[in-house]
């Protein structure tokens, strides 16, 4: 990932802040013949492994957990807020007219070696706290053991877990730190005027990124 080092993202704490919020990712693997992208929501162990470790789960049809490569590194990929920025929002560019869009973003890439799990005891555990974790917020939360064992029996043998210790992790917040600060107040309020969530957060990150030391 190309990273100029004004939108490297060094702190741990705010990129697993990033994995929690958007978990999501898309992990892209080596299967021997090319790379292989599949989409699932990964949950973060914070305290597995020096960076976290990310578990989840596939289809076992899906044949990526029969593939994975144990020699080249996978890396999955999780997309935090994003916006277009329109030039008119800067104050410069009715100045001197020197101005183009762009996109803001917040990315994290992690990297490891991900490993198939077919235990029947660990994927009960995975599932029931990857559904605790997201149901929370529900007025009456949905748990595993809702539904009859049996079901929830054949719904594991239908199912491999993917489990990855983070090796490496890398976060991109390309989030107007490049412009002058009378530019930056242009994006957020320019952003504020827009209804999309997507535009209020990122508005949020600008201005996190004005008040950092």
């Amino acid at each position: 990932m190309y990273l100029p080092k004004h939108f490297e993202e060094n702190d741990l704490t705010v990129l697993h802040q990033l994995l929690r919020a958007h978990p999501l990712a898309a992990l892209v693997t080596f299967d021997g013949a090319g790379l292989a992208v599949n989409h699932l929501p990964l949950l973060l162990d914070p305290a597995a492994g020096a960076c976290g470790t990310l578990r989840g789960h596939v289809a076992r049809a899906n044949t990526v957990w029969q593939k994975i490569s144990c020699d080249v590194e996978s890396v999955a990929i999780f997309q935090g807020p994003e916006a277009y920025i329109s030039p008119s929002w800067y104050p410069g560019k009715h100045q001197h007219g020197k101005a183009v869009p762009t996109w803001n973003y917040a990315v994290v890439h992690t990297h490891g070696f991900p490993r198939a799990i077919e235990d029947k005891e660990w994927l009960l555990a995975h599932v029931s706290a990857l559904s605790d974790v997201h149901e929370a917020g529900q007025a009456v939360p949905w748990k595993v053991s809702d539904a009859p064992a049996d079901f929830i029996d054949s719904m594991l043998e239908a199912i491999v877990g993917i489990e990855m210790p983070i090796v490496r992790i890398t976060g991109k917040w390309k989030v107007s730190q490049n412009r002058p600060s009378s530019d930056r107040l242009g994006v957020v309020a320019g952003l504020g005027s827009r209804q999309e969530s997507g535009a209020q957060s990122m508005a949020a990150l600008v201005r996190q990124a004005m008040n950092a030391p």
